[in-house]
């Protein structure tokens, strides 16, 4: 039997790493985690960052420098380090202005629908799964940035040019090693695993309606099994004591047995990176696990708006994000990985944090000409 929870206050739905409370990662970003400071500002609407004039609102440049505002429309859990935002403010002559309205799939829907009134000039955080929605409403402008690193080049939304891909990370189940060691089970390792009796009830993923890990985790198994098959695993799923819920803070925080959570659930939808956040100071193990066969790859892009009051400040920010400064400031900061391989990552992560060596695929065209439907007929099998 399949249950669902639905989320109150729910802290991240982005798709990007999540960031438990009290985790090891989560007393660096109390921003983020207690719903202060510079992510804060984003999530309550718009916040200015810097030491720009606030009259200072006309767009473009003057003797090589920017002038004006720049409006950076992102999903709620963008984060890069203010001393580098206002570095760039500084370099630029332009004034930044964050505005946030949602997830991932929020922040696409919102761009869409305000096409002919653009919410700002840049937009970051609009992810593999929902880029060629974006690319096919004419969202963005073609911009090609001089800054784009080779090693970024096989991240590029197909053949088109309005987006620039800035980090990746994995969306993968996690699991709790202490509860595994302690009930003698052993760890599942692959999809086909969960289905296993033995697995009953253990299992905690978020909903792909409501979360764009919970969308990239269906297209994991779209992946995997193929059109005729990811239906019928899910049914599998449901039948083994499957539990969904609307949003990943409640899966790992509240569900997961792991982490900061007091659940009863060792197995849930995360992030590769997740088990590195989680080893304390001085500790040589994690105390979760990802399981590197159940991913799926999302890509994070920026583009400038169609539109856009300032589209060579959006092409400034854009470039901004593809240096070397903030490629090295986005793992510890939004916990996935710069698309630059020239940064140096944080230690940790060669040995808690790997990639997949080969990550489940879906083809973008494929998403966008199934997304809804698929989505659908997960609600219709799983939910009911």
């Amino acid at each position: 039997m399949t249950t669902i929870h639905n989320a109150e206050g729910q802290l991240l739905r982005h798709s990007g790493p999540p960031v438990p409370q009290n985790s090891a990662f989560g007393r660096k970003r109390v921003g983020l985690a207690g719903g202060a400071g510079f992510v804060a500002l984003a999530l309550a609407g718009c916040s200015v960052i810097g030491t720009g004039s606030e009259n200072d609102s006309d767009s473009g440049t003057s003797d090589g420098a920017g002038s004006g505002v720049v409006q950076v429309v992102t999903h709620d859990s963008f984060h890069v380090s203010e001393d580098l935002i206002a570095d760039f403010e500084a370099e630029s002559g332009y004034t930044v202005e964050l505005s946030a309205p949602g997830d991932g799939g929020a922040l696409v829907n919102q761009l869409i629908l305000t096409t002919d009134s653009p919410l700002g000039d840049v937009a970051y955080g609009v992810d593999n799964s929902f880029a060629s929605r974006a690319i096919d409403a004419r969202v963005f402008e073609p911009y090609t940035s001089p800054a784009l690193p080779a090693s970024a080049e096989q991240y590029l939304a197909g053949d088109s040019d309005a987006l620039t891909p800035i980090d990746i990370g994995d969306v993968c189940l996690n699991v709790d090693h202490g509860w595994f060691a302690e009930a003698g089970i052993p760890e599942p390792e692959s999809f086909e695993d969960l289905l296993d009796p033995q697995y009953e009830d253990l299992l905690v993923v978020t909903n792909p309606a409501t979360s764009s890990p919970g969308l990239a985790f269906l297209l994991a198994t779209v992946g995997a099994f193929g059109e005729e098959g990811w239906l019928e695993y899910w049914e599998g799923l449901a039948g083994n004591g499957l539990k969904v819920v609307d949003g990943w803070s409640d899966a790992y925080s509240v569900d997961f047995s792991g982490s900061t959570g007091e659940g009863d659930r060792p197995i849930v939808l995360s992030y590769s990176t997740s088990p590195a956040f989680e080893v304390g100071e001085g500790e040589s193990e994690a105390p979760t696990g990802a399981l590197l066969d159940t991913c799926f790859r999302q890509i994070e892009y920026a583009g400038v708006i169609s539109g856009a009051a300032n589209p060579e400040g959006a092409q400034a920010f854009i470039d901004f994000l593809l240096s070397d400064e903030v490629q090295a400031d986005i793992p510890e900061q939004m916990y996935v990985y710069p698309v630059s391989d020239q940064v140096e990552l944080p230690e940790s992560w060669t040995q808690f944090a790997p990639l997949a060596d080969d990550p489940h695929e879906v083809a973008p065209a494929e998403i966008d000409a199934h997304r809804d439907e698929w989505i659908e007929a997960w609600t219709a099998t799983v939910i009911g």
